[in-house]
């Protein structure tokens, strides 16, 4: 078989047009170089303005995909790099945050945030590490509470780390506090260790001191908004310390009132003025409500949203559990606490009594959590007894109203409205351990309704 290597390629130019060629075939040149040019250029050139015209639309979606989606990590990174100097926790590589949890072996829970795993540092420190989900609110979340707790230091706080950002990976590092959430310790479960009365009310005091800090003892005013069982945690001697800063806001501190954009926190411990307009400005009144509703809940060891047993249906619009709780004692009824003294009934009604100061309805009718360190710290015979906290603004059956209505709830209701379907449910609604109750009624679901008010719930 042979082979022709072709070195060289060469044409020479005989002369020969292509309008002499077609003379040559008696052609008109010019009407067949016309009918070529349109029969093989024009589509030609369609076809590429047509495929570039694609490129172009597909190159600029990808672009404002890109810029969307990149612009959360782009925020965080600019703060980060604004707020060098002022940061006091650790930034860690996604690599030594898989190290220190052992490539995330150990959970410890899991939330609408993301997922908790314990850690540990080469030094031997036990933390514990919240993984963040993917958020749509440009990274805001995570800027919160690195802003919020990364500058702050006090022995009822609990204390950040250091953080993690590196791509689409984002964690916070915490102190590990060995005996978890206090939710577990004050409502009854199997296998928990009871709490005395006396460490109950010692914690409900550190919680105090806690935002007591927040308001008026870091330079700036940090309203948490989501104060509840689950966001206080326990160390290996049960002192306790605030946490979760994810809903957190800074403040100027001689701001009484602050701008809030929507409802913020987690049903049941939300204060009305989130809801009523009627009632004011948001404040730090707001979290004074929430340790109120708290304060209530370790005292009696209920859950609020827990209707009483031993009423039927029909009264049900006569219930709101401070309600309950303050013709409890007003009628000289003990809330029963199985082998309780006579000396820890009276730390229980103290605490009662401050609570039920807590969440009166007007803002202006609470008193600060300087104030409430005070009375949690006196005599439960100095104390006044606190007026009959009431449900609404209007002196108005709720739920009587709620349930014989005819219209159908949606998201186009005002706020007002959605507002006192939302605060109801502390007459409707009864909780039960991993069981998720829903009421209907003609059409109207309660619970997808607050779900959309609300900017965050459990």
């Amino acid at each position: 078989m042979i082979i022709f290597l072709i070195l060289l390629w060469s044409f020479i130019n005989t002369g020969l047009s292509i309008k002499g060629y077609y003379d040559t075939l008696g052609l008109d040149s010019n009407r067949e170089v016309g009918i070529y040019t349109s029969h093989y250029v024009l589509p030609s050139y369609i076809a590429a303005r047509f495929l570039l015209g694609i490129s172009f639309l597909i190159g600029l979606l990808v672009y404002k995909w890109r810029r969307r989606h990149l612009s959360m990590y782009e925020n965080i990174e600019n703060f980060l790099h604004d707020n060098n100097n002022n940061l006091i926790p650790i930034r860690y590589s996604y690599r030594e945050i898989k190290t220190m949890t052992g490539g995330f072996k150990d959970k410890l829970g899991e939330g609408g945030f993301g997922c908790v795993y314990k850690g540990k540092l080469r030094s031997g420190l036990h933390v514990a590490v919240k993984m963040l989900s993917k958020s749509k609110n440009n990274g805001q979340d995570f800027i919160s509470e690195v802003t919020t707790i990364g500058r702050i230091h006090h022995v009822n706080v609990v204390q950040l780390v250091g953080f993690c950002v590196e791509g689409t990976k984002r964690a916070l590092v915490y102190e590990f506090m060995h005996n978890g959430s206090l939710d577990k310790y004050i409502f009854s479960r199997e296998g928990t260790i009871p709490l005395s009365c006396e460490k109950i009310y010692e914690i409900s005091l550190q919680v105090a001191r806690g935002i007591k800090y927040l308001h008026q003892g870091c330079g700036m005013q940090i309203l948490h908004f989501d104060i509840k069982p689950h966001n206080i945690l326990l160390d290996e001697n049960f002192s306790s310390k605030v946490s979760d800063f994810g809903l957190a806001k800074l403040y100027p501190a001689n701001d009484s009132i602050v701008s809030v954009m929507a409802a913020r926190g987690t049903l049941g411990y939300m204060a009305p003025e989130l809801f009523y307009k009627i009632l004011g400005g948001v404040s730090y009144k707001a979290d004074v409500y929430s340790f109120g509703m708290l304060l209530m809940e370790m005292a009696s060891r209920m859950r609020n949203l827990n209707v009483p047993t031993g009423y039927k249906i029909q009264e049900l619009s006569q219930i709101y559990f401070p309600t309950w709780v303050h013709d409890q004692i007003t009628e000289g009824k003990e809330i029963e606490m199985k082998g309780s003294t006579d000396q820890e009934r009276n730390v229980s009604k103290k605490m009662i009594f401050v609570a039920l100061w807590c969440i009166q309805m007007k803002p202006q009718d609470r008193p600060s959590m300087n104030k409430v360190v005070d009375m949690l710290e006196g005599e439960f015979e100095s104390l006044e007894m606190p007026p009959k906290p009431s449900l609404y603004p209007h002196e108005t059956p709720m739920v009587e109203h709620v349930l014989s209505s005819d219209k159908t709830c949606d998201s186009t209701e005002s706020t007002s409205d959605l507002g006192e379907i939302i605060m109801s449910i502390h007459l409707v609604v009864v909780y039960e351990e991993g069981k998720e109750f829903r009421e209907k009624r003609r059409g109207c679901q309660f619970i997808p309704i607050m779900l959309k008010v609300c900017s965050m719930c459990y």
